[in-house]
């Protein structure tokens, strides 16, 4: 699976820095085994509740935090007795004072990503400008206890860069380190199957109660906006806005097998963009031909090349037709490198692979132990992965890519061997009627990118069918996670928390993709 590769969260791996495992309170809390007195919130040192270092993450820089504490809750609402876990909760305040009434609450993707981690570069998109930012630990996931995470899967992303995507080889050392961390979290007691969608959403709505917060504003990225939609079903007291920036439909429960066509839309977009842009028409003429043939080439007969992922760290990267789709696909998480990927498709035309290769072996050396996998498989197989099978991602991926080879849409695209994780995993499907869009006419701002290939404008139109109070957006020339990556994504975002029923969205239609780079 690719999720290890690109965390889908708007984080860039790059600014990230090693972390190192530690599995706190793998066994749960436990809490006496009695959740009579559960949720419950209690304050608590902020190097208690996010100890940064300590886990050699870096602490934001120049932000305040005003209060952090852990929110206490069971490891399954519906039974009275039982396990209870502990989830990470910090406030930002806002940078104006005194702060709005109503504060923002942000739920990260992944799944299996932690909002914790990613607070400057919410900062940074003004999200707490004139509210209180509140940020919580999905359960599961780092700074959570329990934390699911698989260092098996981690050190597998490394070993995966020498084999070609599809090989047996690469598919069997996957489901071996898939398995060993099954075996090894349920072997610690974790029921796996309380961390779905369900349980998590529970866990925001308790959290809303226990802060005393009348109301807030609730945005989720990616996975984030899969769990807000959840939310505003089955939760919807106490929400004022909901924002989804890279949507994944609810009622979208075959995510391996849309991949292909979400890719399509998405590199379609990208390859028109260069059509539409004079110097890269001319520069590299029919691109999107040249980059499907690259892709047949490479599948029959892969290369071998040699990268640094830092100075001093050659990595030899085997790249063949799955791996440089799939590199293209996980590149949709950094809008700021797009000028350069038409570049990059032309040298590797003219045997010079390192750079699309770089996109293939960065992202499997991000940090370990940041996205929480035991999380992820819980998530995705209970809910938006429930009714995926081989027969129909391979089928949707004729639809979509009919000139590519089947080897290289068998194994889904960008959620690579996700269907052997559940099959390994066991993980009870989600009731059909929990993971099904119900309406709602909450004011909600839909966002989405033109250039991701991951959750292109389609699944915004798409989720936001049954929200009859919503404003539906797709900023050209943009990837992933929206309005962390734009500026006038970050515009539009203040208008609709400021005046939600006429946000100004003007700069939307002047929006144009960045130059792109065509080299000398």
């Amino acid at each position: 699976m690719r999720l290890r590769r690109v965390i889908e969260s708007g984080i860039r791996p790059a600014a990230l820095i090693f972390a190192i495992f530690l599995l706190a309170g793998a066994a749960g809390c436990n809490d006496n085994n009695n959740n009579e007195n559960l949720p419950r919130f209690e304050d608590a040192d902020c190097s208690e509740v996010v100890p940064y270092a300590e886990k050699g993450l870096p602490t934001p820089e120049d932000i305040a935090i005003s209060r952090c504490g852990f929110l206490f809750v069971p490891e399954k609402h519906s039974e009275s007795t039982g396990r209870s876990i502990r989830l990470a909760v910090i406030i930002v305040p806002s940078v104006n004072q005194p702060p709005l009434p109503e504060p923002v609450v942000f739920l990260a993707g992944g799944p299996g990503g932690s909002a914790l981690i990613e607070v400057d570069s919410l900062a940074a998109a003004g999200v707490n400008q004139y509210r209180d930012l509140i940020l919580m630990s999905q359960r599961g996931t780092v700074f959570a206890a329990p934390e699911l995470m698989c260092p098996e899967l981690d050190e597998y992303y490394i070993e995966s860069l020498n084999f070609p995507v599809d090989s047996q080889e690469n598919r069997d050392a996957h489901d071996a380190a898939s398995e060993a961390c099954f075996v090894r979290l349920s072997g610690n007691g974790i029921d796996i199957s309380a961390y779905n969608t369900v349980e998590n959403a529970a866990d925001f709505a308790d959290l809303r109660k226990a802060l005393g917060i009348a109301e807030w504003n609730v945005f989720g990225v990616s996975y984030g906006t899969y769990l807000a939609q959840t939310l505003m079903y089955q939760h919807p007291e106490g929400i004022r806005t909901v924002t989804l920036d890279s949507v994944e439909p609810l009622d979208d429960a075959i995510m391996a097998s849309l991949m292909a066509p979400n890719a399509r839309e998405g590199l379609d977009n990208f390859f028109a963009a260069c059509e539409a842009q004079p110097s890269c028409a001319a520069s590299y003429p029919d691109l999107a031909g040249t980059f499907t043939r690259l892709v047949n080439e490479l599948e029959a007969d892969p290369v071998t090349t040699s990268v640094e992922v830092s100075p001093g760290n050659p990595v030899n990267v085997v790249l063949d037709g799955g791996a440089i789709v799939n590199g293209i696909i996980d590149n949709t998480f950094n809008t700021h490198s797009f000028p350069n990927v038409p570049l990059w498709i032309d040298q590797l035309d003219n045997g010079q692979p390192e750079n699309i290769a770089r996109l293939r072996a960065v992202p499997a050396f991000t940090p370990p132990n940041v996205l929480a996998y035991g999380m992820t498989f819980g998530m995705i197989c209970s809910g938006y992965m429930a009714e995926d099978s081989e027969e129909s991602v391979l089928t949707l991926g004729r639809l979509a890519f009919p000139d590519y080879p089947d080897s290289v849409l068998e194994p889904s695209l960008h959620f690579t061997f996700a269907l052997d994780d559940c099959e390994i995993w066991d993980i009870p499907k989600t009731p059909k009627a929990l993971r099904t869009a119900t309406g709602s006419n909450i004011r909600t701002l839909v966002v989405s990118g033109t250039f991701d290939a991951v959750t292109p404008p389609s699944t915004g139109v798409k989720g936001a069918i049954p929200l009859t109070n919503s404003i539906v957006l797709a900023f050209a020339g943009v990837g992933h996670a929206v309005i962390q990556s734009n500026t006038c994504a970050q515009e539009v975002f203040a208008s609709f928390l400021d005046d939600p029923e006429a946000p100004d969205t003007s700069c939307v239609a002047v929006l144009e993709p960045a130059p792109f780079n065509v080299g000398e």
